[in-house]
């Protein structure tokens, strides 16, 4: 098929858009794919959605190739299974909730578990049924906070979501490891650079859980990688190795110091060598911060968390601890509901007594020794021992990971990187086919509950972070398997026969099954060139000023290279791909 660029609805922009942050937000909008119609909401121009349907082609095959059934259901959805779920308000304000004329309540499905689930159990009644695996291509909803990075976060974005249904935990795990193979399959044609991470359940619940992450400086994920072995998790499910419990019999007796002014550990720890404990570094301190909770529906709660001194709290790791219930720092008002709560000099033992849960980091083991606050200003306690001086609630593994912490495999160290989600496959359980007491009868005649398994695909933010990889100081670079166009036909001679022989070169590509654009424009040739490495399609075909020696232009877009031949040549390359 031949799109020819006199008639198409396209119009390619010299400046960034005011409110790009990122390399992808920027080049599809120049390149006039997509058009931002509000915040987190975009319209697929025809290039654009040239490339989304190519996208969805290869996932389609490939869950077709797993013997996945593709079905359709509503974005438009009640409110009662989600409250089954008890989802409808654990899920909080990122829901979209709306009431139709006579007052009933509905949402804009961010996913589709609930119903997924309801109608399995209105098809299958035996063990015969299954296994079964179920996906759809379908526009979502969320309603970010922030939507950012163009279609990197979106508030209606295009998802693949695929539900396997089988009747034990066997079975549970060939649907997860067939998906895990689809999906590298997946992610290997479209060329992306990817790494497979141990992650967090979160709302969606079940147990085992690993993400894909593209590898980008512009990603919002934070991931580790091993240097001794291929172990690599989402920071959030990073899970520190925890030492040894310690003797805690011949150790100090906890003792009360003066520290005056020494709210922050800069400070403590200055203001300990000054006192002669000048072997007192700051990862020997456990510093207290407040934090307030509240489950769905409930009432704030405090609770405080002790880290080593020379590490902060990560907000991301904290939120996704505590995920679904809502989790906040402490503000000024916070403090003034409880006066015996000192900012600066917070301490496990003050809280404990008035009741307040107080967690510590997974190093903070039996019989280690630090220093905590006073409870009250210019104070502090040395030698608090754990399970000597206070006994913790409990532990959390909240701090922020650093590059060069040992691994948890104890194989080597990590490093630190950035990624984009592209892809997330959870081993659900029975989390929702308990909540519809989903069963079949089983080969022995009696019921049986069936397990669930949910992966998904952020196919619209593929596009983006395909573009974030293949582009250029110039504009995007497409892989072939999802460019819009495979060739980009540029009439770059006004002289006689030129645009003739251009068009016969476009059918003879045609011909052969290659998707054509062809630059048919009364334009110069540097806007045309311009306007070409915007586009990024895989192989620009030249007719320019060669033409006069029987000679044409090919150029290959993601590597520079070009090369002036004969047109049977240059048909000859292209056709031979």
């Amino acid at each position: 098929m031949i799109t020819r660029m006199s008639t198409l609805f396209l119009r390619t922009l010299r400046e960034d858009p005011a409110d790009a942050e990122v390399a992808s937000h920027k080049l599809l909008v120049r390149a006039g794919y997509i058009r931002r119609i509000a915040p987190g909401i975009y319209s697929w121009l025809p290039a654009g959605l040239r490339v989304l349907r190519n996208i969805e082609k290869v996932v389609r095959e490939e869950m077709d190739g797993i013997g996945a059934q593709q079905i359709e259901l509503p974005a438009l959805l009640p409110r009662e299974p989600y409250e089954t779920t008890h989802r409808w308000t654990e899920y909080g304000s990122a829901l979209f909730r709306l009431k139709d004329r006579k007052g009933a309540d509905y949402l804009l499905g961010p996913t589709h578990e609930e119903l997924f689930a309801l109608t399995v159990k209105s098809q299958c009644t035996s063990y015969k049924d299954l296994p079964l695996i179920l996906y759809q291509i379908q526009t979502k909803y969320r309603d970010e906070e922030r939507p950012r990075a163009g279609l990197l976060r979106c508030r209606e974005f295009v998802m693949k979501d695929s539900y396997s249904f089988n009747i034990d935990d066997a079975g549970l795990e060939a649907a997860y490891q067939a998906h895990r193979g689809a999906y590298q399959r997946i992610f290997d044609r479209l060329g992306i650079e990817y790494v497979i991470c141990t992650a967090m359940s979160g709302p969606m619940g079940g147990s085992a859980s690993e993400e894909f992450l593209a590898v980008s400086p512009a990603g919002e994920d934070t991931f580790v990688r091993s240097t001794g072995s291929d172990y690599a998790a989402n920071v959030e499910a990073v899970r520190i190795p925890v030492p040894d419990a310690q003797t805690i019999d011949g150790q100090p007796e906890m003792e009360d110091i003066p520290t005056p002014g020494a709210g922050t550990i800069d400070e403590l720890v200055s203001c300990l060598q000054e006192a002669g404990h000048g072997e007192i570094a700051a990862d020997q301190t456990l510093k207290t911060l407040m934090v307030k909770t509240r489950k769905p529906g409930g009432e704030w709660v405090p609770l405080g968390i002790g880290i080593p001194g020379d590490r902060e709290l990560d907000q991301k790791r904290l939120e996704a601890a505590f995920d679904p219930t809502e989790v906040e720092l402490f503000e000024t008002e916070d403090f003034e509901k409880y006066p015996f709560i000192k900012k600066g000099y917070i301490g496990p033992l003050e809280l404990l007594d008035n009741d307040i849960a107080y967690y510590v980091d997974p190093r903070a083991v039996i019989g280690t020794s630090w220093v905590v606050g006073g409870g009250q200003p210019d104070m502090h306690r040395l030698h608090a021992v754990v399970g000597r001086d206070f006994t913790p609630t409990g532990v959390l593994d909240v701090a922020t990971i650093r590059e060069g912490d040992p691994a948890p495999d104890g194989k080597g160290t990590l490093t630190l990187a950035r990624g984009i989600e592209i892809g997330h496959i959870f081993q659900l359980g029975r989390k929702y086919t308990n909540a519809f007491e989903l069963d079949v009868l089983g080969e022995d005649g009696k019921p049986q509950r069936v397990t669930m398994g949910s992966y998904g695909i952020g196919v619209s933010r593929l596009v983006a972070v395909i573009a974030e990889q293949f582009h250029d100081e110039k504009g995007l670079c497409w892989p072939a398997e999802v460019a819009p166009w495979d060739v980009h036909v540029v009439v770059a001679n006004k002289a006689e026969g030129v645009a003739e022989a251009a068009v016969e070169m476009a059918e003879q590509l045609s011909a052969v099954g290659l998707e054509v654009l062809l630059d048919d424009r009364k334009a110069s040739p540097g806007v045309k060139f311009k306007d070409s490495e915007m586009l990024g399609m895989p192989h620009v075909l030249v007719i320019g000023r060669g033409w006069a020696n029987g000679k044409v232009e090919l150029r290959n877009r993601l590597t520079g290279e070009s090369e002036e031949m004969e047109p049977a040549a240059a048909l000859h390359v292209l056709t031979a791909r």
